[in-house]
């Protein structure tokens, strides 16, 4: 068989009566779709990479092409009451459901709750607990069967918004998760920097108060047992008796209301608290805010001012970023993994 000339799918060539022809077919179909869409080259496919991030609500899968475009994203349930097994199952069904759309990509990037612990190399301090103690990265690289990437989903996070999203340019990047927990990640020149003990960024575990709140970690008084979306509620809930999510908290804030006022402030107070310790002990050159609490506008006015107040400094020139990638930054940053990285 000649080569195919420049401009064509090599399975051009063959027929479906040859014995490779059907499947080439297939290939040639699936070329000729990305080429439409500007994502395949004269000598075959460009490299694609794929990410998924496990979250604790769902799972996402994204396939990027080689300028970072998005070619296709995919999401499904975590259905983490389930256990470990549906998850690892779905997460490789999901994996399996994109790989028509990334030719000849032979690693993934696996953003997830908690770290790999370096003793053990199982899954440590993760939120969403069935996965603790169990080894996923083993157990995925068997269901996907292919090799992968694993990493913390906040550092996943500021990795996106550093490569990009709102950090791009900045060389040391702290990204800050606020939602049903409170994550942290930390870029340096680009990388993803997940220290001696992959703990790097855990500031949602840094005590702020020893005779504070309970926390599912085992301590007392922990950042993410104040500034999670629930924590929030609570604090709310205390105060006037009623429960309300987080958003309609911040609307009735800004309607005077006396309880809502109360809670808000305290919550802004508490992030200068914790995020001046950060910034104290960083001095980073941007830090990024993420998850559904980083929506509450007040926190990059009032908020900043509060952090200026506690820091260590007669100035506060960091600046405090809103996230441009919304709630995929996760999965992109799962994506990039592995690359350059």
């Amino acid at each position: 068989m000649s080569a195919a000339p420049t401009g064509r799918c090599p399975g051009a060539y063959l027929t479906n009566s040859s014995p490779k022809g059907a499947g080439l077919n297939r290939m040639c179909t699936r070329w000729l779709r990305l080429r439409r869409v500007g994502l395949a080259v004269d000598d075959g496919v460009v490299s694609f990479r794929m990410g998924i991030d496990l979250g604790g609500t769902k799972i996402e899968g994204v396939v990027l092409g080689a300028s970072d475009e998005v070619v296709v994203r995919r999401r499904v349930p975590t259905d983490a009451v389930r256990g470990y097994d549906h998850i690892v199952a779905t997460v490789a069904e999901l994996a399996e459901a994109l790989r028509d759309d990334a030719p000849g990509c032979s690693r993934v990037g696996v953003g997830t709750p908690g770290a790999v612990s370096v003793r053990s190399g199982f899954i440590k301090n993760s939120n969403t607990q069935c996965l603790n103690g169990r080894d996923l990265a083993t157990d995925l690289r068997r269901a996907i069967g292919c090799d992968l990437v694993l990493e913390n989903d906040a550092n996943c996070f500021a990795l996106a918004e550093v490569r990009l999203g709102a950090a791009r340019d900045h060389e040391v990047v702290f990204g800050v998760i606020l939602g049903t927990g409170v994550g942290g990640g930390l870029v340096l020149s680009g990388h993803a920097h997940a220290g001696r003990q992959r703990i790097a960024g855990e500031w949602g575990h840094h005590r702020i108060d020893p005779d504070g709140p309970d926390c599912y970690c085992g301590q007392r008084g922990c950042v993410e047992a104040y500034l999670s979306g629930p924590a929030f509620e609570r604090s709310y809930e205390a105060l006037a008796g009623e429960t309300l999510p987080a958003s309609a908290i911040v609307e009735r804030a800004r309607e005077n209301d006396s309880h809502a006022r109360e809670a808000l402030d305290t919550y802004l107070d508490r992030f200068g608290w914790a995020l001046a310790n950060v910034i104290n002990i960083l001095d980073p050159d941007a830090v990024v805010l993420g998850g559904g609490m980083s929506n509450i506008d007040e926190l990059y006015s009032s908020g900043r001012d509060r952090v200026e107040r506690y820091i260590f400094s007669d100035e506060l020139v960091t600046p405090i970023l809103r996230n441009q990638l919304g709630d995929s930054a996760g999965v992109l940053g799962a994506a990039l993994l592995g690359v350059g990285n």
